[in-house]
């Protein structure tokens, strides 16, 4: 069964770059363009992994981030916050609420992929 890939990003057009990329390396994706949406589409459908944007409408990546990490249900979902926020602040930030990487756009898909394999195929 293919893993669950959850793209959270407010820029439709990077959304649909990422779908494509995370489809054609044999991941099933999911969708969300806010925070909300977000933690709506976590709680129907348990992603294994989010590709999580922070600047966000409604609840931004760092509150997604946390939201998780604080359901103990969700503890293994990974978490990569992939952003144009690309100051070592931030990262930190991310990286202490827990998320389990940061990719700051733009980047090479290469990367991307690379990542996304790393994380689902070690345990959390």
């Amino acid at each position: 069964m293919a893993k669950k890939v959850l793209i959270v990003d407010d820029e439709p057009s990077l959304i649909v770059a990422l779908q494509f990329l995370m489809e054609q390396s044999g991941y099933e994706t999911l969708v969300a363009f806010s925070g909300e949406e977000a933690m709506d589409a976590i709680a129907k459908q348990r992603p294994d992994l989010i590709l999580l944007d922070i600047m966000l409408p409604m609840a931004d990546g760092f509150e997604v981030c946390q939201r998780v990490r604080e359901n103990l249900d969700w503890k293994d979902i990974r978490i990569v916050l992939v952003t144009a926020i690309g100051s070592e602040t931030n990262a930190a930030r991310g990286l202490a609420l827990g998320a389990d990487a940061h990719i700051t756009k733009p980047f090479a898909n290469a990367d991307l992929i690379a990542k996304v394999k790393e994380l689902l195929e070690c345990p959390a």
